[in-house]
């Protein structure tokens, strides 16, 4: 299944050599699961042609906000709004996560409580999964249709389904502790508190499910659903 990437941020400069930007980092995640990959960079306008240039799509992070006005945002709403329309599914990391929700009819904002930073436990439907976690904002207000499926004290919907169509959380499973690490040097100086960074670095080296994370967005994109109907 050909999946293609819709990028909307890179990552820093100096961690790229080594950690590589943010759809190699998906590439490697999503490896030996059935699924091959084309790249758009969408923050510099180069989009597909139409919504079924891929049998799916997946949007990265990036550390611009949803509700910012860049030049690539409107049209990557209105290629979300033909995507879902079209029942091509979509799987959305982050500002993923959050600007699939705002293009559907949702809210985001910068959260008052602060940032989440490193190893996040969620609950997945009774299951606790630890994923690297690296944002203020936050969906908050749900968008028609859309479905919570994971929670935790600090971030009402880290993880929402949109029928078979869409699936899309808030926190990083592509991201390593050690990229992590690097984000705290690079970013997180002077903007995310210090004894959050603290606490975030003791927690790294521990159990996470990124594999598990990655087993459910293959299974998801791989799933038998209805025949996506063209473009009228």
């Amino acid at each position: 299944m050909r999946i293609g990437i819709l990028q909307t941020g890179q990552s820093p400069d100096v961690l790229r050599d080594q950690a590589g930007d943010y759809p190699d980092m998906f590439e490697t995640l999503l490896a030996g699961r059935g699924l091959t990959f084309a790249r758009y960079d969408v923050e510099h306008m180069q989009f597909p042609k139409d919504v079924h240039e891929c049998e799916g799509w997946l949007i990265t992070g990036s550390r611009h906000g949803a509700y910012e006005e860049h030049p690539f945002i409107p049209p990557l709403e209105d290629f979300i709004r033909k995507a879902h329309e079209a029942k091509v599914p979509m799987v959305g990391i982050c500002f993923g996560h959050q600007i699939i929700a705002q293009a559907l009819g949702g809210e985001v904002e910068k959260f008052a409580g602060g940032w989440a930073v490193g190893p996040q436990d969620y609950d997945f439907d009774g299951e606790t999964v630890t994923l690297n976690a690296w944002h203020q904002d936050q969906v908050t207000k749900l968008p028609p249709g859309a479905t919570p499926v994971a929670g935790n004290d600090f971030c009402a919907y880290p993880a929402l389904v949109y029928g078979d169509t869409i699936f899309t959380v808030q926190p990083h499973p592509e991201f390593r502790d050690t990229f992590v690490e690097g984000l705290m040097d690079t970013r997180g100086r002077g903007v995310v508190p210090d004894n959050l960074m603290e606490a975030a670095r003791a927690k790294l080296g521990s159990p996470n499910g990124s594999a598990r994370m990655a087993a459910r967005i293959a299974d998801f994109f791989l799933q038998e659903r209805a025949q996506a109907r063209p473009e009228s």
